[in-house]
């Protein structure tokens, strides 16, 4: 899957979606070369713990924001990186850094909040930046609702290039998620409300933020 954008001028370097990128990257090599029983501790210590929060522990809350960053194994991480790029990069050109930033950081606490009070065994370890992404997925959707995402459909030996609408393989998505939510397999401990809940406050946040963007881009232009 790709998407075409077209530039609308000089825009301002996008840092925000390559720094998350790196400090992803850096946070799981940095996890993976500790020895197998460091590597426990430091999940177990790092991420959401399912079964709710104490009120009183600032650790406990703190985790909902550790935890974006701890990942499984290589196909978790490179999986989330990948939809970081694809949807963070035009999202941050619009919306500009440190509004990604709020999206990426708040939603993928808010997903694991989600996940936390969801998931009704105790002390299960919820990681990864799914909820992230969603949000991140949610405000490309709020922003780009009449954009299109190229994908390639394999035809046999050939490859057909199609451009389909966002919000229709958005949509489906969503549908996919709040039907796995239900009725499909947890995949360990990642709850697909988790991706749900980031989704909704990307949507949410970028709507919101929408006419101090538009304020934004009209300073840029000069207007």
């Amino acid at each position: 899957m790709f998407i075409a954008v077209p530039s609308r001028g000089k825009q301002s370097p996008r840092w925000a979606t390559p720094l998350l990128f790196a400090v992803l990257w850096v946070c799981f090599a940095w996890t993976t070369f500790q020895p197998m029983g460091r590597q426990a501790a430091l999940i177990q210590d790092w991420g959401a713990l399912s079964g709710g929060l104490s009120p009183a522990s600032l650790h406990d809350w703190q985790r909902l924001f550790t935890a974006v960053f701890m990942h499984a194994d290589w196909a978790h991480l490179l999986g989330n990186l990948v939809f970081l790029l694809i949807f963070g990069l035009p999202a941050e050109r619009i919306m500009g850094p440190w509004r990604l930033l709020a999206v990426f950081l708040l939603g993928g606490a808010i997903a694991n909040l989600a996940a936390v009070i969801s998931i009704s065994t105790p002390d299960r370890v919820i990681i990864g930046a799914s909820g992230a992404v969603s949000a991140l997925i949610g405000a490309y959707l709020a922003l780009f609702p009449q954009a299109k995402l190229g994908v390639v459909l394999p035809l046999g030996l050939y490859l057909q290039f199609l451009r389909v609408p966002a919000s229709l393989l958005i949509g489906t998505w969503g549908l996919l998620q709040i039907l796995f939510t239900y009725i499909g397999p947890a995949f360990g401990t990642v709850a697909w409300s988790a991706h749900l809940a980031g989704f909704a406050f990307g949507g949410a946040f970028a709507l919101v933020a929408r006419a101090g963007i538009a304020r934004q881009m009209r300073r840029r232009s000069g207007f």
